[in-house]
């Protein structure tokens, strides 16, 4: 029995829909979702400088979404898979475990040298690229060969930054820093490195920046030794009660900041930069005017508000998501580490202006990105930036 023309379009309408929704559902499960991991504080005294980390991360995973990235030919969607591990070592290794095992990530970002110590016990066995954001020197000298150092190595920080204060102020130096163990491992170069270009240490007295809001009895032991220049540092809003309450018991000498401490974050716990007159640390972001920097804070500004600060932690990050979406691409894999370590050199000399906001130049044998920085003091009650070779003239 022949079906006339109009019964056999409308039996096959339906099934030509059939066909069609079942190809649009394929298209629309295609993309497989790829995820990052994160582990850093989250709460407690150093929670806004885990937040600043994620920042970073999740600004670059919503643009690079956007743009419908593919890797091997398929299309994958990013996602950030962020764990609190409160400044602990041991929490950060537990979860770098479980970000591996549950969320099968192939990087984790982790933004304290404690953390990237443990993780670093575990990543090649685990098979996962360890993105370390701090600065500690001993980073990239383990040898461990899925580690990339975000961050210059804050050694060479040290004699620019003791040359500004010295002239500045004086040589007797009083040493507050933070306890953990980024801190410890800047207090053991800095303390010789200060000796040795002719300065005193009077004090030194570390105390628990994460852990505490009342630095009174730690300033002022150190103070009564009348030093010209306070050696302070750990996250931002600590790192400024610091130097907020140093003020208050009428230090007037200039504060040498680590790396980590960003002079914009502290100064909106010190209303205004006037507290900070003297002090030399890292140029914030908003205060570079170079055009990666530059665009990436007028687009942070529009993605977080225009009360949010863009920080350095936030932009390193940026660009090595970017990075390492990247390097993903050059290896033709989601999940190979070590295949993805071996192009993300590559990926970083490849980067456009707007997406290397670190003004990364490659990242070396051992894992460490090579970078020029800028770094700056507070004069006039205005942050001006400098060069490292300026300060060491």
């Amino acid at each position: 029995m022949k079906l006339s023309t109009t019964r056999r379009q409308l039996l096959g309408a339906p099934l030509a829909a059939a066909v069609l929704c079942a190809a649009g559902g394929a298209l629309a499960q295609e993309a497989e979702t790829v995820r990052l991991g994160f582990t850093g504080p989250l709460s407690g005294g150093a929670a806004l400088y885990g937040k600043n980390v994620t920042s970073g991360v999740e600004m670059a995973i919503k643009e690079i979404n956007a743009a419908g990235p593919e890797v091997a030919g398929k299309k994958i969607k990013l996602e950030l898979v962020a764990l609190d591990d409160k400044y602990s070592p041991a929490d950060a290794a537990i979860n770098a475990r479980r970000l591996v095992q549950q969320y099968k990530v192939p990087a984790v970002f982790c933004p304290h040298s404690g953390g990237t110590y443990a993780l670093q016990a575990i990543n090649e066995q685990e098979k996962f690229l360890l993105l370390a954001y701090s600065s500690a020197p001993k980073i990239t000298e383990s040898g461990n060969t899925l580690t990339i150092r975000i961050p210059p190595t804050f050694d060479s920080y040290i004699e620019p930054f003791t040359r500004y204060e010295m002239k500045k102020f004086g040589k007797r130096v009083g040493m507050l820093p933070g306890d953990h163990e980024y801190a410890k491992s800047w207090t053991q170069l800095f303390e010789p490195a200060w000796k040795q270009a002719g300065g005193t240490v009077v004090s030194n007295n570390p105390m628990s920046y994460n852990k505490s809001a009342d630095f009174y009895t730690g300033v002022s032991r150190v103070l009564a030794e009348k030093p010209d220049v306070l050696f302070i540092g750990g996250a931002s809003e600590p790192t400024a009660l610091v130097a907020k309450q140093a003020r208050e018991l009428g230090f007037k000498g200039g504060f040498l900041i680590m790396d980590q401490a960003k002079l914009d974050e502290m100064a909106k716990i010190t209303d205004g930069l006037s507290l900070l007159e003297g002090s030399i640390g890292v140029l914030p972001v908003s205060f570079d005017d170079r055009v990666g920097p530059k665009t990436f804070a007028t687009n942070y500004h529009k993605l977080y508000g225009a009360d949010r600060d863009p920080t350095t932690e936030a932009s390193y990050n940026y660009a090595m998501t970017y990075a390492l979406v990247a390097a993903m691409k050059a290896a033709g894999t989601t999940s190979d580490a070590v295949a993805i370590r071996a192009k993300m050199n590559e990926a970083v000399t490849k980067l456009t202006v707007e997406q290397n906001v670190g003004n990364f130049a490659s990242i070396d044998a051992k894992g460490g990105t090579v970078i020029d920085p800028v770094v700056a003091a507070v004069e006039n009650g205005k942050i001006k930036p400098f060069s490292l070779g300026e300060l060491m003239k």
